[in-house]
């Protein structure tokens, strides 16, 4: 018997969830199995000090359990720093379905995946992410209160995509401020990579303004539809990190700064919409900040998205929201400059913004 479950440690990893790499304190991970839809997925709940977790649900077709876990754990750790950064009462969640969302999302999988979000009562609400729509989330609305980012025809704030772009926008503009001594972005060369919904619509802003913007994408027929739109660019080469653009935009998946590129990078900014773009934070901010390469932090700046949808919970309209959004600008310079100040990493700087407000609010709560 005992040498069963030797053998069975040794097949398995021992701790499947406290001992990722990722995990960083979660109050609470569920994993959400439906055999009828095949619905897969896990609800990854970090921290509710600040209010109900808010996050996105991502569908992707993840090579293993093993990485749809360590994501979800990233992306909900994410979220609680990208409220708090922003100043919004909301705590920090996620969630993965893992699956093509081309081939095997149904409407019945969605209401599954909603009845699961409606057995935590409230303490995460989900929204749209990768491999979702707008009318998704009314699918999931039909069976749970705790879902935003519907239909405007429903009372729901929209597709947040293009509210993400603007505060990925904003943050640029920031971060040119800081180290151009200028926001102004034409002429400058913007390398944007992933032009989904939210890369697309960053194009559109950089494009009106003048930059010389160069697009990457996986999808080809998708690049050139983009490029006969605004006019720009397709990257042809065979390296992009090793481009020398003003600024590289990061706006599809995360871990593009890693051991293979970040010292390779040739942009002096970099400014993206895409979530946990430093594989190790640590580690990867210190070299963009001993080679001189401001790093906007990508928690900060894309946080349009979440201001948006957390309309539907306060109320508030367009003219807020986009007030809100605006004002990334602001809190953006504010922290490239403390970090600056401060000999920290800009990424470091954010965090301790985030964190602060955090501790703050778990004091006045324990009074």
């Amino acid at each position: 018997m005992v040498s069963d479950v030797i053998h069975a440690n040794e097949l398995y990893k021992v701790d499947p969830v406290f001992g990722q790499i990722s995990f960083n304190n979660h109050e609470q991970i569920v994993f959400c199995n439906d055999k009828d839809t095949g619905l897969k997925a896990i609800i990854g709940i970090h921290n509710t000090v600040l209010g109900p977790a808010l996050g996105g649900t991502r569908m992707w077709n993840y090579n293993n359990e093993w990485e749809a876990l360590n994501d979800v754990l990233r992306l909900s750790r994410g979220m609680t720093y990208k409220s708090a950064v922003t100043g919004l009462n909301l705590g920090g969640g996620k969630a993965v379905i893992i699956g093509d969302a081309k081939t095997q999302k149904t409407p019945e999988l969605m209401k599954k995946f909603g009845e699961f979000v409606n057995g935590l009562s409230g303490k995460y609400i989900t929204a749209e992410d990768v491999g979702m729509e707008t009318a998704d989330m009314d699918l999931v609305r039909e069976v749970t209160p705790y879902v935003t980012g519907i239909s405007e025809s429903k009372g729901g704030a929209g597709n947040p995509s293009p509210i993400t772009a603007f505060g990925v926008y904003m943050g640029m503009k920031a971060a040119a401020k800081f180290k151009f001594g200028s926001d102004n972005l034409d002429g400058k060369s913007v390398l944007v990579q992933g032009i989904g919904h939210v890369g697309e619509a960053l194009v559109d802003h950089l494009t009106k303004e003048g930059a010389k913007v160069i697009i990457s994408d996986l999808n080809q027929e998708r690049l050139e539809a983009v490029s006969k739109t605004y006019g720009a660019s397709i990257y042809n080469g065979n390296d992009l990190y090793s481009e020398s653009v003003d600024i590289y935009a990061p706006c599809a998946l995360g871990a593009t700064v890693n051991n293979d590129t970040v010292n390779k990078i040739q942009a002096k900014i970099i400014a993206g919409a895409a979530n946990n773009q430093l594989a190790n934070e640590q580690e990867h901010g210190l070299i963009l900040q001993e080679r001189g390469i401001v790093y906007a932090p990508d928690f900060l700046i894309n946080a349009g998205g979440i201001i948006n949808v957390y309309a539907e919970l306060e109320g508030y309209g367009k003219q807020e929201i986009m007030r809100k959004t605006e004002n990334i600008y602001n809190t953006t310079l504010d922290i490239l400059t403390n970090a600056e100040v401060n000999g920290i990493t800009t990424h470091e700087a954010a965090l301790q913004v985030a964190k602060a407000r955090i501790e703050n609010r778990k004091k006045e709560n324990n009074k």
